[in-house]
């Protein structure tokens, strides 16, 4: 950072630090009954200073991912260019729910790497939090990359009051999709569309993944017959399009256990990518055992290939109990283009506290695990350079 922009952040702090002591001095002598609206004055206050902060960090970090990512900087805003990379891409996805990235950019520190895609979950609803992440997508279009947001339609989130054809909450996840279909929350998502178009740069979303998995989201099988679910799939497809938000790329992402990837397959005209988990659980449940990626993954690449669409790992990665994850990665990543040459794009899943599959919380993080990015590093300088990204060193 410059002279000038280290002395713009210390007067930006100091600034913050004169505010927050008035305020809270405020907050000290205010009566009981004026303590709603200054708390309200507070919490602004405290969202200004926060917003300040982020944009320095982000300020500071696009000063280096800017020359990390020069290479990139034109296929980021084509979206054709981006669906049909020569290069495989990586990314990542953690649960860090600060707008600095910080966790991913430790990741890519780890790894002598950049991130061109980096991606983010967010659920259907209609509370704030459900809104489509303006603000998210802008702090990663600042960092150089490019948005995949794992789309999730929890249709439990939403309230009679606001969507009023939509069934009673015990009765809405049966048949859910072929409602989203028929148009019921379709003022979610025209706003969605609509907002998509305005931000303009390309995104990845990847609509209600894992959909022929009976058991772990509402969206499954245990819910929506296959053609239900491809006419939601289909029917947010064209509120988009009508919407004219053409900038977004479509990911369809079945688990690979479950099989019928035929049965719900949306069609080529609404796919751009085909993408699916690679994650190795190892020992720590019950239902897993080590198994490598060839057998996560490898044993199904020919049912995926033959839709003929790019292709994406949408959440790799290893756990440690039951193996060594080292060689894991090292296996997985090795030959990888000659192994699966649909493949574009590998993002690490690399969550601290992953509580969603397992009934204790697990970790994947390798950021700090020296065997495993070595492993990684140097299986990456191994690949041939029409397909290595040229900031691997």
């Amino acid at each position: 950072m410059s002279r000038l922009g280290k002395l713009s952040r210390v007067i930006y702090v100091l600034v913050a630090i004169v505010i927050g002591y008035f305020l809270v001095y405020l907050v000290a002598a205010a009566s009981d009954g004026a303590k709603g609206p200054i708390e309200a004055m507070l919490e602004r206050a405290s969202d200004w200073v926060f917003d300040v902060e982020q944009n320095l960090i982000l300020e500071e970090r696009e000063e280096n991912r800017e020359k990390k990512l020069a290479w990139f900087k034109q296929q980021k805003q084509d979206k054709n260019a981006l669906i049909n990379s020569k290069i495989i891409l990586f990314g990542a996805s953690d649960d860090s729910e600060l707008e600095s990235y910080e966790n991913v950019i430790n990741l890519e520190d780890s790894l002598n790497l950049s991130f061109p895609i980096i991606h983010i979950y967010q659920a259907w609803g209609e509370k704030p939090e459900h809104e489509f992440p303006i603000h998210q997508l802008e702090a990663i279009k600042r960092m150089g990359s490019v948005p995949l947001i794992s789309w999730e339609p929890w249709l439990n989130k939403f309230s009679q009051d606001n969507f009023p054809l939509i069934k009673s909450v015990k009765e809405r996840d049966k048949h859910g999709m072929l409602t989203i279909a028929e148009g019921l929350y379709d003022a979610f998502l025209i706003d969605w569309a609509l907002e998509a178009k305005k931000y303009g740069a390309p995104i990845y979303i990847r609509l209600g993944h894992e959909m022929n998995d009976p058991y772990r989201y509402p969206w499954g099988p245990q819910n929506s017959e296959p053609s239900e679910y491809i006419a939601g799939w289909r029917h947010v497809h064209k509120v988009f399009r009508q919407a004219g938000a053409d900038n977004v790329i479509w990911v369809w992402s079945p688990h690979l256990a479950y099989g019928k990837f035929k049965e719900y397959y949306p069609g080529d005209n609404y796919v751009d990518v085909v993408a699916t988990g690679a994650l190795n659980y190892g020992e720590s449940t019950s239902w897993s055992d080590w198994w490598s990626f060839e057998q996560i993954f490898g044993n199904y690449y020919k049912d995926l290939a033959v839709f003929n669409k790019p292709m994406m790992i949408a959440e790799f990665g290893s756990l440690k109990p039951g193996g060594d994850r080292a060689k894991w990665f090292a296996d997985a990543l090795n030959h990888f283009h000659e192994n699966y040459p649909l493949v574009n794009a590998i993002l690490f899943f690399h969550y601290d506290a992953d509580g969603t599959t397992t009934y204790k919380s697990v970790s994947w993080y390798i950021v700090d695990d020296h065997e495993v990015t070595t492993a990684i590093k140097k299986e990456l300088k191994k690949w041939d350079a029409s397909v290595k990204q040229p900031d691997v060193n």
